[in-house]
């Protein structure tokens, strides 16, 4: 609601599927490739005669994605033809669902799903110098549609929608889902009403490639609706584009209906009796712990919850965390958490590497680390020494070159009593300054002391007996 305006959103949401060949025909699934126009063959590109194949797989990952999310799984199922003319379709018309989609319901985060179905995707289209380019590498490219409920009710929810969404097709090995490739695309059917009962006039807003696109591109809507309306002017139902430099949308088309698209039976496909093709019981077990729940487990174990977010948000990383702490307490959790994000992460930023789980330390060497740092025989300083000799040597015994480059946390009292006394010895101003009542002074020595036992004098330790010395 914004001020005595109610406004409901719809998203629809197109992904494309990670599959060896495209959704009806032999050619590569490969839309990025450099060389426009080259994975293309005589089905793709609607010769006379040919013949189209469903690719199993595709089905099989929109099931997956349905079951992930608890929804129905139809027995029955068929594909349509959805009629248009544009030159990014080569038959004239797209291969699609319409009555009959592979799933029905569930739900994300919240958010009750109508269905989802499966379709081919489009050619990419360019526009130079006045003339308009067509790539058909993307063509026939197996695409999943997702389609919500009109029950969201602001940009912000929009937005972690399409978020956990995106984990979601990654957790399932359904789609890479990446928005800046094109793989994942959002678009948004918002209406604004003084009624919370009745539907303003929807607005599509079409192709949106980032999250923070989702989010600004709806509040401009909500935002022009009302302006609209403030004025006694009235809003047409369209389809929008997004400028993402001026930070609005803009008119594109008319809005369609269904009835525009004249939908019926591909009669060159045949129906798919889906339970004949799959055992869904068996494919359940094929789905790893979803986002929603493994972000509970971790909180509930004291992570925070920005860390948990970074965790969680690629599944490879995940299972990498899960490997290394399956088993640990908390504490043990949340100290492999802040190595892993703060440190192993920022170190691979800086070096311009991918944050991936290929990229870190084996998860045995990384336990080793850990596990020395709780048993107190590495201090974090040690750590952070290690961490880029772990990163450049995937085989390294990390407790033999703790040892070898004296990172090994000396906590023998005799030997740090020693060492305090040779800082309190050559610091009597400091001494004195303290005794007087400047407690300020007492990091300054636990910090010589560090200094003095290069790093690797026990900090907690070291504080202790600094207050006895100073008694």
């Amino acid at each position: 609601m914004s001020g005595n305006y109610y406004y409901t959103i719809g998203l629809e949401v197109h992904a494309e599927l990670k599959t060896n060949t495209k959704m009806f025909c032999g050619c590569k699934n490969d839309p990025q490739a450099a060389l426009p126009n080259t994975n293309v063959c005589e089905v793709c590109m609607a010769h006379p005669g040919t013949l189209p194949v469903a690719n199993k797989d595709a089905i099989k990952k929109v099931i997956k994605v349905g079951l992930a999310v608890g929804a129905d799984i139809a027995d029955f199922t068929e594909f349509d033809r959805k009629n248009y003319f544009y030159p990014d379709i080569p038959k004239g018309y797209q291969l699609s669902q319409y009555k009959l989609p592979i799933v029905s319901g569930g739900s994300i985060n919240g958010v009750e799903l109508t269905r989802i179905h499966l379709e081919e995707d489009t050619a990419k289209s360019s526009h130079e110098n006045g003339a308009t380019l067509v790539d058909y590498n993307r063509a026939g490219v197996p695409l999943m549609e997702l389609v919500t409920e009109p029950v969201i009710h602001s940009a912000e929810q929009a937005g972690a929608f399409a978020r956990e969404l995106q984990r979601i097709l990654r957790y399932v090995g359904a789609s890479e889902a990446n928005m800046e490739m094109g793989q994942m695309r959002v678009e948004a059917n918002i209406s604004v009403s003084k009624d919370p009962n009745v539907f303003g006039t929807k607005c599509e807003v079409k192709n949106l490639n980032s999250f923070r696109s989702v989010e600004e591109a709806i509040k401009y809507e909500v935002a022009r609706h009302i302006d609209l309306i403030e004025s006694g002017e009235k809003v047409i139902q369209e389809t929008r584009g997004w400028d993402e430099v001026k930070m609005e949308t803009f008119s594109q088309r008319k809005k369609e209906n269904a009835h525009d698209y004249r939908y019926f039976p591909d009669p060159d496909l045949p129906k798919l009796y889906l339970s004949e093709l799959f055992n869904n019981e068996e494919l359940k077990k094929e789905i790893p712990e979803m986002p929603a729940s493994r972000r509970a487990r971790l909180i509930q174990a004291g992570l925070k919850e920005d860390v948990t977010e970074i965790i969680i948000s690629d599944p490879s990383v995940a299972t990498y965390f899960d490997e290394v702490t399956t088993g640990k307490d908390a504490p043990y959790m949340t100290l492999a958490a802040n190595y892993l994000v703060a440190d192993i992460f920022g170190l691979l930023k800086k070096e311009a590497r991918d944050i991936a789980p290929e990229n870190f330390p084996p998860a045995t060497s990384f336990k080793v680390l850990l596990d020395m740092i709780q048993a107190g025989e590495l201090s974090s300083r040690g750590a952070k020494d290690l961490l880029p000799l772990m990163l450049a040597d995937s085989i390294l015994d990390v407790k033999k070159t703790a040892e070898e480059k004296g990172l090994i946390q000396k906590n023998d009292p005799e030997a740090l009593k020693a060492i305090i006394q040779e800082v309190l010895a050559e610091n009597p101003d400091q001494v004195a300054s303290y005794k007087g009542g400047q407690e300020s002074m007492f990091m300054f020595f636990v910090g010589q002391a560090m200094k003095k036992s290069k790093g690797s004098g026990n900090p907690q330790l070291f504080q202790e007996l600094l207050k006895e010395a100073l008694a």
